[in-house]
């Protein structure tokens, strides 16, 4: 029996993460992700996934110190960014960055070191790559702002709101990791040949490339933009129903009811209310949407999913479309590097078979 696109196998035991599609829930390490996003940072999640436990105040400021020092790009970074074509796509620029580190220092076994130090230069390679191109010359990493709010100063060059950080930071958190995905288990598969970590890494970075996976929300924006008002709410989404359009942001492949990142990123907004127009206007959206689809479509289980309110949070915080997916791609990093420590762990290198369907030759 052939199981295309090895749906449905099961190919390796985690500790990491669980995926409840029919419950609707995401845990880290045990915890239910509404729990983590309602009282942590993304530096205490990160430690999490990596080291199996939430930190101690002592843990998490060692933690901070070394993301702090591994946030200054290399000359190495440096040097390869300003060679590069000016028209590379944005995902094949960062692969290429993160590619050019694997020097003898990175070797079989990888370390959480590694993976900070990795998570830690990520978005700065962004900032550094997004400013360039616009002729622009990158701030430099500012030592007393959180992970977060310091990717946001240096792509903006000011301060960033404290809400548009909130926002931004409940995001990253959510989408720190999701089980065996397409570029998780690319990570795996590279890291059970024994390979570096920065291979792991850099295989990851090329499947989220791809639009079927790390695909940005844009669609989703388009909707924000044609409604732009609350007013024009109603009206905008009848009329998109009524003519057959698919309405994006709704629905998941994996979550059969609501989708637990969604409802967190929704309790952030509700949180953060009057504090950013493109936000409140989400949170309208979803409910005129949702009372709208039980009218037009009854039975049909549709949802926000993870991307709708994504978009918003890019919206609210000017993001330019083509650093949706970096952005993802910042956060991600941190569920590959661990499924890499955990691979490293408990190795078996990955062989699937394949079922041969060609012709055989008549000799």
């Amino acid at each position: 029996m052939v199981n295309k696109g090895l749906k449905g196998v099961v190919a390796a035991e985690t500790a990491i993460s669980h995926i409840d599609g029919k419950e609707g829930k995401l845990i880290y390490r045990g915890y239910e992700i509404r729990n983590l996003t309602a009282a942590h940072s993304f530096e205490e999640v990160a430690f999490l996934l990596w080291f199996g436990h939430l930190p101690t105040v002592a843990e998490l400021d060692k933690l901070n110190t070394e993301l702090v020092k591994s946030r200054y790009l290399t000359e190495t970074m440096k040097t390869v960014m300003d060679v590069l074509p000016t028209n590379m796509d944005f995902m094949s620029v960062i692969r290429t960055v993160i590619s050019a580190e694997g020097t003898i220092d990175y070797g079989w076994k990888p370390t959480i070191s590694q993976a900070i130090t990795l998570t830690a230069v990520m978005p700065t390679i962004i900032a550094y790559w997004y400013n360039k191109v616009q002729g622009k010359t990158c701030n430099e990493p500012v030592e007393t702002l959180s992970h977060v709010e310091n990717y946001l100063y240096m792509l903006n060059g000011s301060s960033p709101l404290e809400a548009q950080v909130e926002a931004l930071e409940t995001y990253m958190i959510l989408t720190l990791e999701h089980g065996m995905n397409a570029s998780t288990f690319s990570a795996r598969v590279t890291a059970s040949t024994e390979s570096d970590i920065v291979s792991a890494i850099t295989s990851a970075i090329g499947t989220m490339k791809g639009p079927l996976h790390g695909g940005a929300p844009s669609g989703v924006i388009d909707l924000l933009n044609a409604i732009e008002t609350v007013e024009k709410t109603e009206d905008v989404i009848r009329k998109k129903l009524m003519s057959g359009e698919k309405l994006m942001g709704f629905g998941h492949r994996v979550y059969k009811t609501h989708d637990p990142r969604a409802i967190a990123l929704r309790k952030k907004l509700i949180g953060l209310s009057g504090e950013d127009r493109w936000l409140d206007l989400a949170v309208h959206v979803e409910n005129v949407a949702v009372k709208l689809l039980n009218e037009l479509k009854p039975g049909r289980a549709l949802y926000t999913n993870v991307e709708f309110y994504a978009a918003a949070i890019m919206k609210s915080i000017n993001l330019a479309p083509e650093l949706f997916t970096p952005t993802f791609t910042a956060s991600r990093v941190v569920g590959w590097s661990a499924h890499v420590l955990e691979q490293a762990e408990d190795n078996t290198i990955f062989r699937p078979q394949s079922e041969y369907v060609g012709t055989m030759a008549q000799m």
